[in-house]
């Protein structure tokens, strides 16, 4: 096998900082063509070092997540419109459980205007973004800190949770499976979802199309646990399936919007 050129080695570099990388953007940076880049992706994608998405490619690992901050630029327009719908199902005068991830972020974000709410959260950037509102109080778990993304993880978090039995749980998952397996990389984070799903009356799931794309090792739960997946747009249609058979209410986001095209 050839070794990779200096173009496909600092594609690497840049999708590990960034997370995604696209072939437009790329041809533009490198000042050759399309179809140069689109070369380049596959054959790293042959390699499996990227995995191809539409219009670019994401680091390919199915047991290592990206970085925080990699993962808060990938589909950040999506996930910012996944949150202010899945809000939306989300009452005043309710409580709620409110998971580790970039998207459920977003959709603490699109809270702010809300009414007498009561979040419990093991994810400090959640806890920031509500704390200050008088009319939503906020309890975090406690325990470990993570220093990559702010997430509290370990026992004593699932213990606090335990505790509680409210409305709602918002929740994200860092891949789907056509199967309707919710996945994620630590199981740490893995037991502390379980028991927010465990001790929630309905559960949401928001995830952008692009977890479809990827894979990781630990299973968190099923689709079937979940009552409603606000995604931009669920390109499975098996995953599409298996919600319809178990009576999930799918809303997607962007679901009238064409796919970007390679």
């Amino acid at each position: 096998m050839q070794p990779l050129n200096d173009r496909q080695n600092d594609i690497i570099v840049l999708a590990r900082s960034v997370g995604r990388v696209s072939v437009e953007e790329l041809a533009a940076r490198y000042e050759v063509t399309p179809q140069t880049i689109r070369r380049d992706l596959n054959e790293l994608c042959d390699r499996r070092v990227l995995t191809r998405t539409h219009g670019g490619a994401i680091i390919s690992s199915s047991v290592e997540n990206l970085s925080y901050e990699a993962r808060r630029f990938i589909a950040a327009a999506e996930k910012r419109a996944i949150g202010i719908a899945a809000a939306t199902l989300i009452p005043n005068d309710s409580s709620l459980f409110i998971n580790i991830g970039t998207t459920t972020e977003e959709v603490a974000a699109a809270l702010t205007k809300h009414q007498d709410l009561l979040v419990i959260t093991n994810n400090l950037n959640v806890a920031m973004t509500l704390y200050r509102h008088p009319s939503i109080e906020v309890i975090v778990a406690g325990g470990p800190v993570r220093r990559s993304d702010g997430a509290v993880v370990g026992s004593a978090a699932v213990d606090l949770i335990r505790q509680f039995k409210v409305d709602t749980a918002v929740i994200g998952a860092s891949a789907l499976d056509s199967d309707g397996s919710l996945l994620d990389f630590d199981a740490l984070e893995v037991n502390v979802s379980r028991a927010i799903i465990s001790n929630a009356r309905r559960v949401i799931l928001v995830c952008d199309h692009m977890k479809l794309e990827r894979a990781a090792p630990v299973r968190i739960g099923h689709i079937s646990q979940i009552h409603a997946f606000v995604t931009d747009r669920l390109i499975s249609a098996a995953l599409r399936q298996v919600c319809i058979a178990h009576g999930v209410q799918i809303i997607e986001t962007s679901a009238g919007d064409p796919p970007p095209e390679d």
